[in-house]
């Protein structure tokens, strides 16, 4: 289950009115439950609104609706407690991109009474609660989607976490290894060490029950998956992968990977491209521990799409 911005194609509960629409949003509806939350419109404030925004009240983060002079900061946190405490199972959050309440991290901060550009920015009321209490689900607004190596991870994450929810569901440690192993090619290109500890942590259990390694697992596999990966890691993993397959490859194939992975490198190639011609031999040669490895299929192929908002790596 995918949580999302109502405004985000689903109602018309922005605070001018408006429904917003999300290419990306749409394109998941075929894949994921979504459940729809306007956080705003979950504290009693009515459609259309006068705008709420952030405020550093010496030190202290508020949220005000200036036109009312109402202080809405306790509202708000107490709907995020409830809401995100009541969700038993929840794999990612898609939400509005610089809102007071749902933005992640590009919400302005004003000094009180400042009608200027802002003091900073910070994620919003509702999106800071996201974190703390779904800490393994991934995080992103509408605007980043459109971002191609950002969507990658995001979808990467979001079905792996997806995956993990389903192992631990089952809730035996042949279920635990099993996503281990799968995993571990995709998991080493977010981190060499994250497979490492994590297979540690599935491999030296002390006696402890299922469900105590589940969670020491989560708690290592959600900060491991929750910055992208970069370049380097990335062709760390592949580099990987090519050693199963490279005896078996002609002189020009094997030189032909090596020039798809400095395109890559150097930000002229989406990883997806060199995926693809990986994934073309491990079919070919029938290489069995790769064709179970989830990092040439981390999510439906469906949802690959390679247009870009051009913004870069790490946009």
């Amino acid at each position: 289950m995918v949580v999302v911005s109502e405004c985000l194609g689903f109602g018309a509960v922005r605070y001018d009115g408006q429904i917003l629409r999300s290419r990306f949003v749409e394109a998941l509806r075929d894949h994921v439950d979504f459940l729809q939350v306007c956080p705003e419109v979950g504290i009693g404030l009515g459609v259309p609104r006068d705008p709420v925004r952030l405020v550093d009240d010496a030190g202290r983060l508020r949220m005000l609706q200036p036109a009312t002079e109402r202080d809405l900061t306790s509202a708000m946190w107490e709907f995020g407690q409830r809401f995100l405490s009541s969700l038993a199972q929840v794999d990612g959050f898609i939400l509005k991109s610089r809102s007071p309440t749902c933005g992640p991290g590009d919400v302005r901060v004003y000094a009180p009474g400042e009608r200027g550009a802002g003091m900073r920015k910070e994620a919003g009321l509702f999106a800071q609660a996201v974190r703390e209490y779904h800490p393994l689900a991934p995080v992103e607004d509408e605007g980043r989607l459109t971002n191609l190596q950002i969507r990658h991870h995001f979808l990467a994450s979001l079905f792996t976490v997806a995956r993990f929810r389903s192992a631990r569901a089952r809730g035996t440690i042949a279920e635990l290894v099993r996503f281990q192993t799968e995993h571990k090619l995709l998991l080493m290109a977010q981190s060499p060490a994250l497979p490492q500890w994590l297979g540690r942590l599935t491999a030296c259990q002390d006696g402890a029950p299922a469900s105590q390694v589940f969670q020491r697992y989560a708690e290592a596999l959600g900060p491991g998956l929750r910055t992208p990966p970069r370049a380097g890691t990335t062709v760390n993993a592949l580099q990987h992968a090519f050693g199963y397959l490279s005896s078996r490859l002609t002189v020009q194939e094997r030189r032909y990977f090596l020039e798809l992975l400095e395109e890559y490198r150097g930000e002229r190639l989406p990883v997806a491209a060199v995926l693809t011609v990986l994934r073309a031999w491990i079919i070919r040669e029938g290489e069995p521990y790769l064709e179970g490895q989830r990092l040439f299929d981390p999510y439906p192929r469906a949802l690959l799409e390679l247009a870009d908002s051009g913004q870069g790596r790490r946009a």
